[in-house]
């Protein structure tokens, strides 16, 4: 099945094999996605306004996945962010959800977790 998006997912990772297949799953999966090895590559590209998400790592060269959050919701940019990381700790994970993220996966996840947490982040909910 074809997802369809108005924007991008835009993902945010330093290491070029994780960059590469996570683009690889959500290409597989239907969804249009460009990616930055920094948080700083990113801004300095601007963020589209039909974007979907962002996924982003925590630990990035420069400012940090956190920090990036914190960034784009200065500047009232509300996309949905999927934090990742390989250095979970305890605590972090209502860290980041307290600062506005829409899931967190500590690596190693399941490419279907990940598909999960996207598709949850960008599609409207039924009225409750």
């Amino acid at each position: 099945m074809m997802v369809r998006l108005g924007g991008a997912v835009l993902v945010v990772e330093d290491d070029d094999s994780m960059r590469e297949a996570i683009e690889r799953l959500l290409s597989a999966a239907g969804f249009r996605c460009t990616a930055y090895a920094s948080a700083d590559a990113l801004l300095a590209r601007g963020v589209d306004e039909d974007s979907a998400c962002v996924i982003s790592d925590l630990r990035l060269p420069g400012m940090s996945g956190l920090e990036l959050l914190a960034t784009l919701r200065e500047r009232d940019i509300s996309l949905p962010f999927i934090l990742i990381t390989a250095h979970d700790a305890p605590g972090l994970r209502q860290k980041a959800m307290s600062r506005g993220a829409a899931a967190y996966l500590a690596k190693p996840f399941r490419g279907t977790t990940l598909l999960e947490a996207v598709r949850g982040a960008i599609e409207p909910r039924p009225p409750s």
